[in-house]
C-alpha cells in the first residue's frame, strides 16, 4: 500500500494528485506543439473541477496562473497570459502599519482623540472652543458609564480630559457635566434576544379511545 505521505507534496491540494500527474507527464512530453495541447487540455479539466472561478473576473488567467504554479515554474508552453515569476510568490508580503493607541484610555475611543486634537488646534478666542471641549467631556462620561456602571465624579473625566489632550486644554471652573441619570437615559439600550419555547409539545391523546366504554365478556355462552 502507498500512503500520501511517500507521495509527492501536492502544491495546490484543491485539484488532487490527477492533475498533478498530468502536469508531472506534461512536462516530460518534448515536442512543444504537443506539450501546448497536453497544457491547453489541463486548463479545460481544472476550470471544470472549479466551476465557481467562472464567475471572478480574469479566471482564465487565474487557471493558467496555477498551472504553472502545480508545475513549479518549470513547463515550458505558450501561455496567452505573461507567466508568473516563482520570486513574486517566495517573497513576504510588507509589514501592515497598525495605528498606535494608548492603552490609558482606550475606553474612550479614537473619536475623542481625534476631537481633542482639533480643539487644540482652535483659538482660545474662539467660542465653539469651550462648546467642544463640553462635548468632549460629557462623550467621555457616556463612555466611561458604559464600561464602568459605577458612579462617576466630573472632576475624573476634567483631569483625565488634561491628561489625554496633555494639558493643552483650558477647562473652565464653572463647567458643569450632565448627571448620571441623565446621560444614562440617552445611552442605547440593548436589544433582548428573543425568547425561545423550551417546554416541549405534549403528545396528542385519543379522547375517542380514553372516552370509549368497555364491556365485559358475557360468561353465559
Amino acid at each position: 500500500m502507498e500512503y500520501n505521505s511517500t507521495r509527492p507534496h501536492l502544491i495546490i491540494p484543491e485539484y488532487g494528485r490527477n492533475v498533478q500527474s498530468m502536469i508531472q507527464d506534461c512536462k516530460a512530453i518534448k515536442d512543444r506543439e504537443q506539450r501546448n495541447l497536453a497544457a491547453q487540455a489541463i486548463i479545460e479539466i481544472i476550470g471544470n473541477l472549479n466551476p465557481h472561478l467562472r464567475d471572478t473576473p480574469d479566471y482564465r488567467h487565474k487557471l493558467w496562473d496555477h498551472l504553472f504554479i502545480m508545475s513549479n515554474f518549470e513547463l515550458d508552453v505558450d501561455s496567452p497570459f505573461p507567466i508568473p515569476e516563482k520570486s513574486t510568490f517566495e517573497s513576504k508580503p510588507n509589514l501592515v502599519p497598525y495605528p498606535a493607541r494608548s492603552s490609558r484610555f482606550r475606553h474612550y475611543g479614537n473619536i475623542v482623540k481625534s476631537l481633542v486634537e482639533y480643539a487644540v488646534t482652535l483659538e482660545d478666542s474662539d467660542p465653539k472652543k469651550e462648546v467642544l471641549i463640553h462635548q468632549i467631556a460629557c462623550q467621555m462620561k457616556k463612555s466611561y458609564l458604559v464600561w464602568n456602571k459605577d458612579t462617576v465624579q466630573d472632576d475624573l473625566i476634567f483631569s483625565e480630559l488634561k491628561l489625554i489632550s496633555k494639558g493643552r486644554l483650558t477647562i473652565s471652573e464653572d463647567m458643569s457635566l450632565p448627571s448620571q441619570q441623565a446621560l444614562a437615559n440617552s445611552l442605547p439600550i440593548p436589544e433582548k434576544p428573543a425568547r425561545t419555547n423550551s417546554k416541549r409539545p405534549r403528545p396528542a391523546t385519543n379522547t375517542k379511545s380514553k372516552n370509549k366504554k368497555f364491556r365485559r365478556p358475557n360468561n353465559n355462552g
